[in-house]
């Protein structure tokens, strides 16, 4: 594994092509205590309280999630297109019924205390600082009807990127 760390700020993807199109890997957790991975296609990159900072949302059902409400560190890696199925399989498969990296090839990393993957051509590590339930019933209907009819919501979560990395 070789990565390069970078100032946060020399990212240079536009967000809305990476997250919304490309996708990352949101995982939490840690090689020691267990961790998990799911697919987002939802989520922010930008300043909160002055400092680089990510936002990413986490349905409750979600195995991952048990593992973001006890860690402090998580981290979005991006992938090269490349691996677009695993990224597929990490979005549609439970980590409570497989394990996802055997499955797709991944080869898990640790970097300052959080998961990641070799794979990835960036990484960003964070500390969550809030989290939040989004509250179904302050949303516009049709949001709430069309994402949440199931009262499956989701929990955001903040968290200020501590470092980055690039693949080396």
């Amino acid at each position: 594994m070789s990565f390069q760390k970078i100032d946060p700020a020399q990212w240079q993807s536009n967000p809305f092509e990476a997250i919304g199109k490309q996708w990352f890997l949101l995982t939490a957790g840690t090689e020691k205590s267990g961790f998990n991975s799911m697919t987002c296609s939802w989520g922010a990159v930008g300043v909160m309280w002055n400092k680089p900072a990510v936002t990413c949302y986490v349905r409750h059902s979600r195995h991952t999630f048990g593992f973001m409400e006890r860690q402090e560190i998580f981290t979005l890696s991006f992938l090269p297109e490349d691996y677009r199925k695993a990224l597929a399989f990490c979005g549609s498969h439970s980590g409570r019924d497989c394990d996802k990296a055997a499955e797709t090839g991944l080869h898990p990393a640790e970097l300052e205390g959080g998961m990641t993957y070799e794979e990835a051509e960036i990484v960003l590590v964070c500390r969550k600082r809030f989290a939040s339930d989004l509250p179904i019933e302050a949303l516009p209907a049709d949001v709430a009807s069309g994402f949440y009819a199931d009262g499956d919501t989701h929990r955001m979560y903040i968290g200020e990127i501590i470092a980055a990395y690039r693949k080396a």
